[in-house]
């Protein structure tokens, strides 16, 4: 693991009365990318403050390269970092006097600030608004502004507090892509901030969620997205379904789980008689249209292979239910659950299912389901495999 550059140790935020902040450790690797990711109030911002040594803590201590941070050494130390805001701080005056101006308050000749700021210029793509004066800029114009001033100062820490919720969608898509490429070519260490789960998923090397004011997960992108630890990350990574169960039976690696609506087989290690939460991503559920030819089971087990030869007469046979666990794909579990809403959702369409009294969220993209033909009330196969179940186990 690469060197820590910043870490801070048993940390306490108190406002009066109240805590905004409460964790033990968290550590910021030499070229990484760290997305902080949380709702809105969870403390990012102070977190943010504190690294960027603009906040003391009320409890705790801050290093960087495992040197202490004390008064005497903080204004030196901060001098290594650069900061993005939300809102851009920018003087009435041209692009380039503001995208200068960290470089000017550390006393660099003029040559030197021009050879620093014409790169940064052009590779943000706003070199031509040299002279334009920052009242007139658009706001991912102020924005990138602000990044060619901190970029400029060759920072060791690059400070981000959700620099792109302000703008506007096509705005804020562009300067993510160029922000993502300038990251991974420099190898800048970065300290992202958001509430965004698809920025941090796109920019992170590593994830820290913070709800709260605690510190629920730091992990790998992948790992925190696919493999939340607890019901609360599970809910803020975009887990739409989860469903409470029991395991009932555990056979060479599969896992037999008794919901309130059926019987799912998820794969892992596990005790008969376990309370688990069952995680379901929305993209990991398919939906299909009945078939006359699924055999189901009103139990919601698993049922041995059909016999019934083909030309059978499906109205001697119990019509398929809600809920009902069907055969005949390669995915472990196919249930019939009823549509209860469909929503557009971009490229996708968002639908909610009733599968018995529970929920299932699928996310099918626009085309796939339009070929379905299915509306809401009607009834689909919903499927996934056994190894798209993520299992949290309850104490």
């Amino acid at each position: 693991m690469a060197e820590a550059v910043l870490t801070l140790r048993d940390i306490l935020v108190r406002y009066g009365p109240l805590t905004s902040l409460e964790f033990s450790s968290l550590s910021v690797h030499a070229g990484e990318v760290l997305a902080v990711m949380g709702p809105n109030g969870a403390g990012k911002s102070t977190l943010l403050r504190l690294m960027g040594l603009l906040q003391q803590p009320t409890q705790g201590k801050i290093y960087f390269h495992d040197r202490e941070v004390i008064p005497t050494n903080g204004l030196a130390i901060r001098r290594r970092m650069a900061s993005v805001f939300q809102e851009p701080l920018l003087l009435n005056a041209s692009v380039y006097d503001n995208a200068a101006l960290g470089l000017r308050l550390r006393g660099l000749d003029g040559r030197t600030i021009e050879q620093r700021i014409r790169p940064w210029l052009k590779r943000l793509g706003i070199e031509h608004l040299a002279s334009r004066q920052a009242r007139t800029l658009s706001g991912g114009e102020a924005q990138r502004t602000s990044l060619v001033r901190a970029l400029a100062l060759e920072p060791e820490i690059l400070l981000l507090d959700e620099p792109f919720s302000p703008l506007d969608p096509p705005t804020r898509e562009g300067l993510l892509l160029d922000l993502e490429r300038i990251l991974r070519e420099t190898g800048i260490t970065t300290v992202f901030v958001t509430h965004d789960r698809d920025e941090a998923f796109m920019l992170g090397d590593r994830v820290a969620v913070l709800i709260d004011g605690k510190i629920h997960q730091v992990g790998a992108a992948a790992e925190v997205f696919l493999r939340p630890v607890n019901e609360a990350v599970a809910h803020f990574v975009g887990v739409d379904t989860k469903l409470s169960g029991v395991v009932e039976t555990v056979s060479e690696g599969l896992a037999q789980v008794r919901f309130n609506g059926g019987c799912v087989e998820v794969a892992g290690d596990f005790q008969a008689g376990e309370q688990v939460l069952l995680c379901l991503r929305p993209e990991d559920i398919t939906l299909s249209a009945p078939d006359d030819d699924f055999k189901w089971s009103p139990t919601g087990k698993p049922s041995a292979p059909s016999s019934t030869p083909a030309g059978r007469n499906p109205e001697q046979e119990p019509p398929a239910k809600a809920g009902a666990r069907v055969e005949g794909s390669s995915a472990h579990n196919r249930f019939i659950a009823k549509l209860v809403k469909i929503v557009p959702w971009g490229a996708h369409y968002r639908a909610e299912l009733a599968c018995g009294e529970s929920r299932l969220v699928a996310l099918i993209i626009r085309p796939s389901f339009l070929e379905l033909k299915l509306h809401e009330g009607d009834d689909a196969v919903a499927s996934f495999k056994a190894t798209a179940v993520h299992v949290i186990r309850r104490k």
